[in-house]
């Protein structure tokens, strides 16, 4: 083990950062009065009497989202033009003073109750750009008034799994910015939640650096500390999904983020994965003029592939309607998605096979990767490892699934997966980090012997699931 190599592997998750991996999906709702005035980013003059979902039915929501597969749901409890979702007693930009159920609603409750009866989790967003709050713009005054309304949500609600931070910073009524005072937020989180992650604009999970679904062919959880301020700056908040915005290239964008040479000279590192943050529709919010243009099944099952099983979490816009409904469009491709994901990875072929390593030039039977969980896993013995996987009677094969123990770190820096049926062993994938998760497709074939050879690790490596699929 070299010097670098043993630094690395010091590095680890925390409880609420293994939490968060292995939700892997989750569902934002951008729902306020942007909703009714068909706007994306609001002014924060709009009249609270916009706001009427009079068909407002949160379980209809989270029963089309668990029906994709999806484990905790995000709301929007205020965006940028300060109307919140909730009855706080430190504004009257909310609910409140909306005719909606005669100001006695709360969105917030409504939702994450559902949430509790589905056994879904339930997160906030909590823009801290605020263009309604006379106060934004005058340092401790708005800070006061910020965190008064975080701590509404933190201690209101039940458990919150997910604290979700954007850095946007444009101006207030009073022309003027506010310099945030991120280290008082997240030490509100971590007193009335320290369970959740903060995310995003936050310490616990790093943007993916697009809103497009784009992901990297090697995402590391392992990164320089620098990365975590990486996203407190309104220029990369909230941007369109175009072309053009797929290709700007900063900080959190760069295709390198943990290879050995890109670590060997940084001095801090910090456990940070990646959350790629993609909208089922092009806006954020509801258009009606965009109701045919719901993502394909084909494209959300690739972003889900290359995301959740890239190494991130997938955190997946779904936008209600004016009425307080989803869409039926939307509510049907959710359906698809989640029939799809089963079908593709409800039966996994490896409990039916014989599973063995090669250790010293032997073959031997192994135990502790056909458990999905974190108290058996398989740990080698050097840098690398060759299992062998086969069956009585020849399968069809498109789909393999690894993942590593990160309790330990993550190890993996290259594998490859072969089929090894009749004659010479033939090349099916080759891959570099695993992490939480690595889902890899290629062209289905029959066979009775697969091989993954693990080509090499930071370190020994540790193996916590292997999967096969159809």
């Amino acid at each position: 083990m070299n010097q670098l190599d043993e630094r690395l592997i010091t590095v680890v998750p925390s409880e609420r950062q293994v939490m968060l991996q292995k939700t892997e999906f989750y569902a934002f709702f951008h729902f306020t009065v942007n909703t009714f005035t068909g706007t994306e980013w609001g002014y924060g003059t709009e009249s609270p009497e916009v706001f009427y979902p009079e068909q407002m039915d949160a379980d209809q929501w989270i029963k089309a989202i668990k029906a994709a597969g999806i484990r905790g749901a995000i709301l929007t409890c205020k965006h940028h033009d300060g109307f919140c979702l909730w009855p706080s007693k430190y504004t009257k930009h909310s609910v409140k003073y909306s005719p909606y159920l005669n100001g006695t609603g709360d969105i917030v409750k409504e939702v994450a109750g559902a949430c509790q009866r589905a056994g879904l989790k339930f997160g906030i967003y909590l823009s801290p750009w605020d263009r309604n709050q006379e106060t934004y713009g005058q340092g401790k005054a708005y800070d006061d008034y910020f965190v008064a309304q975080l701590t509404e949500l933190l201690t209101g609600y039940g458990d919150i799994f997910s604290v979700w931070f954007d850095g946007a910073c444009g101006e207030g009524l009073n022309g003027k910015k506010q310099v945030y005072d991120w280290q008082r937020y997240y030490d509100t989180v971590r007193k009335y939640m320290p369970g959740a992650c903060i995310s995003v604009s936050g310490p616990d999970v790093r943007w993916c650096g697009n809103e497009a679904g784009d992901t990297r062919i090697s995402e590391w959880s392992v990164v320089p500390a620098d990365l975590s301020v990486a996203e407190r700056v309104a220029a990369l908040s909230q941007h369109a999904d175009d072309p053009s915005f797929k290709q700007r290239v900063i900080s959190s964008m760069e295709q390198d983020l943990g290879s050995r040479e890109r670590l060997a000279l940084e001095q801090h590192l910090i456990w940070y994965p990646a959350e790629v943050d993609v909208s089922i529709r092009p806006g954020w919010f509801y258009h009606s003029e965009e109701d045919d243009k719901v993502r394909s099944l084909e494209n959300l099952i690739d972003i889900y592939e290359k995301s959740v099983g890239g190494n991130a979490a997938l955190l997946l816009n779904i936008p209600p309607m004016p009425k307080g409904l989803l869409h039926e469009k939307d509510v049907k491709r959710l359906q698809e998605l989640g029939q799809e994901i089963h079908k593709r990875y409800g039966k996994n072929l490896a409990e039916e096979a014989e599973i063995q390593v090669k250790e010293a030039g032997q073959w031997s039977p192994v135990n502790g990767v056909q458990t999905d969980d974190y108290e058996t896993y398989y740990q080698g013995k050097g840098p690398g490892a060759e299992f062998k996987i086969s069956w009585k009677t020849p399968q069809n094969i498109s789909a393999v699934i690894l993942k590593e123990n990160i309790l330990k770190s993550q190890r993996i820096e290259a594998f490859e997966i072969l089929s090894a049926g009749n004659g010479s062993p033939v090349s099916l994938y080759q891959g570099t980090a695993v992490g939480h998760k690595k889902i890899a497709r290629f062209p289905q074939v029959k066979s009775d012997t697969v091989i993954i050879r693990i080509l090499d690790s930071r370190v020994e490596p540790v193996l916590s699931f292997l999967g096969i699929y159809q």
